[in-house]
């Protein structure tokens, strides 16, 4: 990370809550997001994989980032916007709507659909975007996810969008949970922010020049997320957390959690296709969280 590149530290990867008929429960979520900056987190990320980005629309979208602004959120620093988009036209349609309300930041996955798109491929699917991305004055985290895109962003691919968007491409989300990848950013791209998705290994990562996380479970537990992501210091209930939330589908997981922690039970809806957790799964993670929690407080 050079000096000029500033640090990410804690961004809570915020989860989306969701009325009984499908749509945004707008008041729960201006609450989250206000309550987790309250916490100390130093932006909030919606529509990303916790969020439920893929399952929002851009009506959905408008609506989230309208409520957001008229509860006085200061977008252009403290929210980033999940992108979630195959087609070209479909990315820049989410590009022109984050610059239409001032967000300045967007999380920004590789095309999903198509799983056999060669290097120059993908180079070519986000030039386009990126040039837009440039032309609204944004920036853009590309986002390295390959469990839900199926899609790595290989170091070489990194290197060239780098190379050809310096002022654009201002980081990278890893949320590969590979050790090696994660080595190689931090040795390639040092000059961008490296950003951890996992959690169990973001205090090492942190301590190797890592910028910081977007973390899903700083909707849960965000003070005992910002020392790791501050300072780099280790907390062993936090990977024994994450391998908890793994044993089941990680977002219904995390909003079981949040039900559980806010005493709330709608936080349990999910958009289709995912379903909430079943009563016994549900019974086996809360009690798991608690235990894991109160041990560390003992």
């Amino acid at each position: 990370m050079t000096a000029s590149q500033p640090r990410l530290g804690l961004s809570c990867a915020l989860t989306t809550p969701f009325l009984p008929d499908g749509s945004v429960d707008l008041a729960r979520f201006t609450a989250h997001a206000r309550s987790r900056l309250e916490a100390g987190c130093t932006s909030v990320t919606i529509c990303g994989t916790t969020g439920e980005g893929a399952s929002l629309g851009l009506p959905s979208r408008e609506r989230m980032l309208g409520a957001l602004r008229d509860a006085g959120l200061d977008l252009r620093h403290s929210v980033v916007v999940g992108m979630a988009a195959s087609s070209v036209e479909e990315a820049l349609a989410q590009v022109k709507q984050a610059a239409a309300f001032d967000c300045r930041t967007l999380l920004l996955p590789p095309p999903f659909y198509f799983k056999d798109a060669t290097e120059d491929g993908l180079a070519a699917w986000f030039g386009l975007v990126l040039d837009r991305v440039a032309g609204e004055n944004l920036r853009a985290i590309l986002y390295h996810i390959p469990s839900v895109t199926a899609v790595p962003l290989s170091i070489a691919l990194i290197g060239r969008l780098k190379e050809r968007f310096p002022s654009t491409v201002q980081g990278v989300k890893d949320s590969s949970g590979d050790r090696d990848y994660a080595r190689s950013l931090l040795v390639y791209h040092r000059d961008l922010m490296i950003i951890v998705g996992d959690e169990r290994r973001l205090a090492d990562a942190v301590r190797m020049g890592a910028s910081g996380a977007i973390s899903g479970l700083a909707n849960i537990v965000p003070d005992l997320m910002l020392p790791l992501a501050n300072d780099g210091r280790d907390d062993p209930r936090i990977s024994a957390l994450v391998d908890e939330v793994l044993k089941y589908p990680v977002t219904p997981a995390v909003k079981e959690l949040v039900a559980h922690e806010t005493g709330d039970a709608a936080w349990r809806n999910v958009a289709p296709p995912l379903s909430p957790l079943t009563n016994d799964e549900a019974t086996r993670l809360t009690a798991a969280f608690d235990a894991i929690v109160q041990r560390a407080a003992a």
